[in-house]
């Protein structure tokens, strides 16, 4: 073998077998373009993320520097008796963030007052961060005790008189000077109140004991007649007719007629 032979074989490349391209299977000339496209999308993807986080906390800044998301008024709908101004110091949002409202709190708060009987808490935007609507309580009936007239619910319930309402029942209470008021009186002396505000419509001011109940005075005979609490004042004012009826004609005036045990009715008459 000559030396030429020899450096032919060192210098000469070694052969490759041809590639053939097979169906289904990536062309080797167009994937370093696919790879270069693919790789530059990649950065797209980044820059949009990197500005939607940029624009948040842009907003959230607006939004806890900007005067308009702070409460510094409320408005508020269903109101008859009370004010706005009332409303706005029960909900103890003066100054608060819009983030930080509690409707749950504030709904809480509201309803301790005794003349609402339920509240809606609207939050929304401004200028009406905050929107409440108010159910009163309606007044039953005034109570007068101990030189303090106050209005009462159906339920019983004691709140502040707020205006002059005559067509009401009034019920003047006698009791000691040092009995206090409280939230709520019976629900039965006030069904049997209203009870006999419609057999009797000419009263319009009762009495009330509280070891006798309602009372009244008897219009013709001068006398106190004592009728219970709760809901049988037909019977009792029926009851009251018979023993008027009787006294009447024996010629006897009595001082009371007690019936608030209408089982055991006691006449206490007058000496002569």
């Amino acid at each position: 073998m000559t030396i030429n032979s020899r450096e032919n074989r060192r210098t000469r490349r070694p052969e490759r077998t041809p590639a053939l391209w097979q169906p289904g299977a990536e062309n080797p000339e167009r994937a370093p373009v696919q790879q270069a496209v693919r790789s530059g999308f990649h950065l797209r993807p980044r820059w949009i993320s990197g500005f939607v986080t940029v624009s948040l906390i842009l907003v959230l800044l607006l939004m806890f520097t900007a005067d308009s998301f702070y409460v510094h008024s409320i408005a508020v709908g269903g109101l008859r008796y009370m004010t706005a101004d009332e409303i706005y110091g029960l909900t103890n949002v003066v100054g608060l963030h819009a983030f930080w409202i509690d409707p749950t709190q504030i709904r809480a708060d509201i309803l301790r007052n005794p003349t609402i009987a339920d509240a809606q808490v609207i939050i929304g935007w401004s200028p009406n961060l905050l929107t409440i609507l108010i159910s009163e309580r309606e007044p039953a009936l005034v109570w007068e005790q101990n030189g303090q007239a106050v209005w009462i619910d159906v339920n019983g319930r004691v709140m502040r008189q707020r205006e002059d309402r005559p067509e009401l029942l009034r019920v003047q209470a006698e009791l000691s000077p040092d009995a206090a008021l409280g939230e709520s009186i019976d629900r039965a002396i006030v069904a049997g109140a209203l009870q006999l505000q419609t057999l009797l419509p000419e009263v319009s001011t009762l009495r009330y004991h509280p070891d006798k109940g309602l009372g009244t005075n008897d219009r013709i005979n001068g006398w106190v007649v004592w009728l219970g609490i709760g809901t049988g004042m037909p019977e009792r004012l029926r009851i009251y007719d018979a023993i008027s009826a009787d006294l009447g004609a024996r010629g006897v005036s009595a001082a009371e007629v007690n019936l608030a045990n209408p089982d055991a009715p006691h006449v206490a008459t007058l000496i002569r």
